[in-house]
């Protein structure tokens, strides 16, 4: 008979049914494809609000979980799921896969790959997209404000008061709430974001282009113009996407490959929606890193799944996990999550 801790390790190598169907999916998409397959995904829908949902440089300790012993040759196909982040972080692991896949990479989006997910998306050689998929603009944000927009209301200003001196008392309220740096700030964040991806573009998707340059130019700009697209939040379709000029693929093209990745996207969403973790990293052999919500149960346990708000907001724990044991199949024996 196990003890009480061998019994407690053959669980968290078991792992739950959310975890076993998952890992099935996945290794079954592997296999279509003959690439090392990565989720990268956020709860944002399914848990609004809590810290650490956006691409952030803890990420990075994830990723580097998760690719560690993966054949490179292969290179990656990565899907993405996120509502975006942070720049630097953003900058940071693409230079990280970059290192790891150099151009090999494919961006698979089954729903929404946004804002620092789309630049992402423009790192890697192609992106495969269904109907129902969507990128987003990229126009850097500082905190609520979006940087173009702050720059174009401080032109407006300009050009105002410039025409009618009588304005300016209109304007001065207004102009009063920007810090000093503000403008120049924004300015900045709109350079580096654009040279970032406009250098990843030249650099992968558009190698073999005629212009890469101009061509990767013409897109940096539809992709980050907020006087364009109006809202930082605007969705982007596969056929848009690929009208500015991103090799965008459809995923519709292949059917197989179709129906697993949505597989794999649906039992991502479910264990996003019923269990705590609320941002996933994970590849194909079942090695993973979690973000977990902490878990306070009220009431009595044998009720604890019916019962409301028991998953509360608190500090991520970073929950990575291994492989499973040599000679059993990965996809049956994954870890809890």
């Amino acid at each position: 008979m196990p003890s009480w801790h061998q019994l407690l390790e053959e669980i968290k190598v078991k792992g739950s049914t959310f975890d076993v169907v998952r890992r099935q999916y996945l290794a079954k998409l592997h296999k279509i494809t003959g690439r090392n397959v990565v989720l990268y995904y956020s709860g944002w829908l399914q848990k609004p609000g809590i810290p650490g949902m956006q691409v952030n440089d803890a990420d990075k300790n994830g990723f580097m979980t998760v690719i560690h012993g993966l054949d490179r040759t292969k290179g990656l196909d990565l899907i993405l799921h996120t509502p975006g982040g942070e720049t630097a972080a953003t900058e940071s692991l693409v230079d990280y896969l970059h290192s790891m896949f150099g151009t090999n990479i494919r961006a698979i989006v089954p729903q929404l790959a946004m804002s620092a997910g789309t630049m992402i998306a423009c790192s890697c050689k192609q992106i495969i997209m269904g109907k129902q998929s969507s990128l987003g603009p990229i126009d850097p944000q500082l905190g609520p404000m979006p940087a173009h927009g702050v720059v174009e209301e401080f032109k407006r200003a300009v050009d105002e008061v410039r025409a009618d001196p009588s304005k300016i008392p209109i304007w001065q309220p207004i102009i009063a709430r920007y810090h000093p740096t503000l403008i120049g700030e924004c300015e900045k964040a709109i350079q580096w974001s654009n040279d970032m991806v406009k250098e990843w573009l030249v650099r992968g998707m558009l190698q073999g282009h005629v212009d890469p340059q101009g061509k990767a130019a013409e897109i940096v700009t539809e992709l980050s113009d907020h006087a364009l697209q109006k809202s930082h939040a605007r969705h982007l379709s596969a056929a848009k996407c690929k009208a500015m000029g991103l090799e965008v693929v459809a995923l519709e093209d292949d059917p197989k490959l179709q129906d697993a990745v949505l597989t794999v996207h649906h039992a991502c969403v479910h264990t996003l929606a019923a269990t705590a973790a609320f941002k996933m990293i994970e590849n194909h052999k079942g090695v993973a890193f979690f973000q977990m919500q902490q878990m306070i149960i009220q009431g009595h346990p044998a009720n604890a799944e019916q019962l409301p708000g028991l998953v509360i907001p608190a500090m991520p724990a970073m929950l990575p996990q291994q492989p499973p044991p040599e000679g059993e199949p990965e996809a049956s024996t994954p870890p809890a999550t």
